[in-house]
C-alpha cells in the first residue's frame, strides 16, 4: 500500500467501517472496539519500513488484534518446506514430519479446517534415488519429483491416518489462477474436501511444471492456495525464526522483526537469495507470499518449523516468529 489517499486501503475486511485518510498516515481497523488508530511510518537503521504507532500502547493493541485474528482463524493453510521435512543429508526427517502431522491433526480436531501445502518432492526423491546433491538440469529434477511425490504422499497418508485424518492430494501448476475453468475446478475440489472433513495436501506438479522448481519452494503457491480457499490465515514453516532486520546467518546481532504491516522495496531487495541446498526457497519468495496474502487481507505468520509445537503457541494467540498483517 503506498502512502497517501487510497479508499478502503486497510478496511477491506471491515466494509461497514469508513475513515478519512490523511496524507502520510496509515490506518488499521479494529472491529471489536470500533475505532481506527493512526500510525506513522518509521525506519530502522537498515532502512526497513516497520510497523510503528504513535505510542507503544497503540502498537500493542494492533499486534494483539493481529494475533487474535490468527488465533480465531477457522480455515488455515500451513506450508512446510523442504528444509523442514528433510535432514541435511537429504533423507526425510521422519520424526519432524510425524510431529507436523500430529499437530495439524490436533488443530483439526479442535475445530479448524486445515490445508497443507508441502514442498519436498524433489528433495525426497533425491534421497530415495541416493543422489548426493540436488540435480541441476530440469529433467532430472522432474524425475526426482516424480519419485519423491509418491514417497511424500505415502508418508503423509500413513502419519495422518494414525491420528484419524483422511488426506487428499492436489497437484497444481501456478497458471491455474489464469484459466477460469481450471481455477473453478480447483476451488470446488478444495472446498468439497474440507466439507468432507479431509485434509487437502497441495504440491506443485513438478513433473510437468518448472516455475516453482526454479523459483520458490512453493512459498508463492501457498499464498495462492490460501486465496483460492478463502483461508483465514497462512503459516509458513521455515528453517529460520522469522524476518530479521539483517541476515542472521551473517550477523549474529540481527534482530527479529515481530510484525510487518507493509512490504517495501527496501525489504524485498535486502531479503537475500535462496535457502538451503535441498530447496529453492529463500526470504524473497516468502516475502512475495506475504505480499499476496496482505493484498487479500489474509494474515501470514513466518515461523521456525524445527519445532512444530510452535503452531500451538501461534494459534493460542502467542507471539511467534514474524506476523505479516495490517
Amino acid at each position: 500500500m503506498r502512502i497517501g489517499c487510497k479508499k478502503f486501503a486497510d478496511f477491506s475486511l471491515f466494509p461497514s467501517k469508513k475513515a478519512n485518510f490523511t496524507r502520510h498516515s496509515l490506518f488499521s481497523g479494529e472491529c471489536e472496539k470500533k475505532f481506527a488508530v493512526r500510525r506513522r511510518i518509521c525506519y530502522n537503521k537498515n532502512n526497513y519500513r516497520l510497523f510503528c504507532s504513535f505510542g507503544e500502547k497503540e502498537a500493542g493493541k494492533d499486534r494483539e488484534f493481529a494475533l487474535n485474528r490468527i488465533a480465531d482463524a477457522k480455515r488455515i493453510v500451513v506450508k512446510v518446506g523442504t528444509s523442514t521435512l528433510a535432514h541435511p543429508t537429504g533423507k526425510l526427517n521422519f520424526r519432524r514430519m510425524e510431529e507436523i502431522c500430529r499437530v495439524l491433526a490436533d488443530l483439526k480436531n479442535g475445530g479448524r479446517e486445515v490445508v497443507l501445502v508441502t514442498s519436498g518432492a524433489i528433495g525426497v526423491g533425491c534421497g530415495k534415488l541416493a543422489l548426493e546433491r540436488r540435480p541441476e538440469d530440469t529433467p532430472s529434477k522432474q524425475a526426482a519429483a516424480a519419485v519423491g511425490q509418491c514417497e511424500l504422499m505415502y508418508l503423509y497418508d500413513k502419519f495422518f491416518s494414525e491420528y484419524g485424518c483422511c488426506v487428499g492430494q492436489i497437484l497444481l501448476t501456478r497458471d491455474v489462477v489464469e484459466i477460469s475453468d481450471r481455477k473453478l475446478h480447483v476451488v470446488n475440489t478444495l472446498h468439497r474436501l474440507l466439507e468432507m472433513g479431509a485434509v487437502p495436501i497441495v504440491n506443485e506438479n513438478d513433473s510437468v511444471s518448472v516455475e516453482e522448481i526454479e523459483f520458490g519452494d512453493n512459498d508463492t503457491l501457498s499464498a495462492i492456495v490460501a486465496t483460492l480457499c478463502n483461508a483465514d490465515a497462512l503459516v509458513i514453516l521455515s528453517d529460520i525464526d522469522g524476518l530479521f532486520d539483517r541476515d542472521p546467518h551473517k550477523f549474529p546481532e540481527a534482530k527479529l522483526i515481530p510484525q510487518v504491516s507493509e512490504l517495501t522495496d527496501e525489504i524485498l531487495q535486502s531479503a537475500g537469495g535462496v535457502g538451503s541446498k535441498l530447496g529453492t526457497g529463500g526470504m524473497v519468495t516468502k516475502l512475495h507470499a506475504a505480499e499476496i496474502a496482505l493484498q487479500k487481507g489474509i494474515p501470514m505468520a513466518l515461523i521456525n518449523g524445527n519445532d512444530p509445537h510452535k503452531l500451538y503457541h501461534l494459534f493460542d494467540g502467542e507471539p511467534v516468529g514474524t506476523l505479516f498483517a495490517r
